[in-house]
């Protein structure tokens, strides 16, 4: 087996990257970047900390971060199940990757900056959604931004809902929590529980 454990190897197998790879790159957001910030109702937010790495979904109808500047980005931490381990590492490491998608669209978009946890009382109730604010908002202060080509999301026919999975064919969260504790969980249980759950807590 082969393997590639320098630069130059690297460099040399893939060549020079495209000129419009590298041209699109910016370090604000432009107005063409804000569209497509704003059209993005999902997105994976990436950190670093001391044990590892992780990366966590984020989601929300009518765009999943609000565009504060040309540089800064707020995400709202909504109600989860409080591992917090995406804010755990951003409080010990700031550095932050985003990676947001557009449901029908095979563009991406790609962040790489810092952030910062807030809790001022103003920018909570600027988040707030039906009464309830964040507990806090993640401020993402954008380093480059950039696209991503299709390609991943062609190949993968991402928006087709000809490849879109039913029920029955993938496990549940219940099967995953019976599994994990021998069948001592109600999986069963868990997952016939989970949509009334899910609707009184989004916010």
């Amino acid at each position: 087996m082969a393997k590639i454990e320098d630069m130059t190897a690297l460099e040399a197998l893939y060549g020079a990257p495209a000129e419009a790879s590298l041209v699109k790159v910016a370090s604000r957001i432009t107005a063409q970047y804000r569209r497509l910030v704003e059209a993005s109702p999902f997105m994976a937010l990436a950190t670093a900390g001391p044990e590892g790495l992780d990366c966590s979904p984020r989601g929300e109808l009518g765009g999943v971060v609000t565009v504060a500047s040309e540089t800064e980005l707020h995400l709202p931490d909504r109600r989860g199940n409080n591992r917090i381990d995406s804010l755990r590492n951003i409080v010990r490491d700031p550095r932050v990757a985003v990676m947001m998608l557009i449901p029908g669209s095979g563009t991406t978009l790609r962040i790489n900056g810092t952030a910062e946890i807030r809790t001022d009382a103003e920018l909570l109730e600027r988040h707030a959604v039906d009464g309830k604010p964040p507990r806090c908002v993640v401020v993402i202060h954008v380093a480059e931004i950039y696209t991503q080509c299709a390609r991943a999301v062609l190949r993968s026919e991402l928006w087709n809902p000809d490849h879109h999975v039913t029920k029955g064919d993938v496990p549940t969260p219940g099967d995953i929590l019976r599994e994990a504790t021998s069948g001592a969980f109600d999986g069963e249980a868990y997952d016939k529980e989970w949509p009334g759950r899910a609707a009184k807590s989004l916010w």
